[in-house]
């Protein structure tokens, strides 16, 4: 089964479980979205085409943000003295197709070991305050980054290995430096990464704390 859809001014022939590269969407790493118009669908011999666009939906999880290759562009006239070069660097969003209409991905099988061991279900019995803690990362499993440069920042939960790559870019790698962030510099990072409030909803400073503590 796969659809043809339509977003960012292109066409694009999808199946459930691709991955690709599509024109800048706003949407947060992780969300499901919509992809644009649907033209065609396309299951078996069964063959639907829009007029232009079907009433269906393709939908996609967004994995990434990111900027293509540069591209320069030159320009010169003749016997004018006219050279121009601009560079070009396209924002794209890397998705992964999940559902095509009413047919979703099917979901990843479960080891027959884990099946057999499934554990009970446990009482809450914990206070807030332990489970905080409990869930709070230490930073004696995770001393380093990659290569040695800094602390693993992926340790803080909410992070990643995209949006460490992206904090490192800013000159950030350590612990320390996501301690001691003031909110001028947290709305900083918000806008320069597209973070809306991320920071804070996810409490990375605190966490931080916690870690060099």
């Amino acid at each position: 089964m796969y659809a043809v859809v339509e977003t960012g001014g292109k066409q694009y022939k999808v199946a459930i479980g691709d991955k690709l590269k599509v024109e800048k969407l706003v949407a947060d790493e992780g969300a499901s979205v919509d992809l644009g118009r649907v033209l065609m669908v396309a299951d078996g011999d069964n063959v639907s085409v829009g007029t232009p666009s079907l009433d269906t939906t393709v939908t996609a999880t967004v994995l990434s943000h990111g900027r293509a290759k540069k591209i320069r562009v030159f320009k010169m006239k003749r016997r004018k003295n006219y050279r121009r070069t601009q560079g070009h660097r396209q924002y794209f969003t890397e998705v992964e197709i999940t559902g095509i209409g009413g047919a979703k991905a099917a979901p990843a099988p479960v080891p027959a070991e884990k099946k057999a061991a499934a554990p009970e279900k446990a009482v809450a019995t914990e206070s807030k305050e332990a489970t905080a803690k409990d869930k709070a990362p230490k930073a004696a499993d995770h001393d380093h980054g990659p290569d040695g440069v800094g602390d693993n920042l992926t340790t803080i939960n909410g992070i990643g290995p995209v949006i460490e790559k992206k904090l490192h870019a800013l000159g950030i790698t350590t612990f320390k430096q996501i301690a001691e962030l003031d909110q001028a510099r947290i709305d900083e990072i918000n806008g320069q990464l597209s973070f809306k409030g991320r920071i804070e909803r996810e409490e990375w400073v605190d966490q931080a704390k916690k870690l060099i503590s």
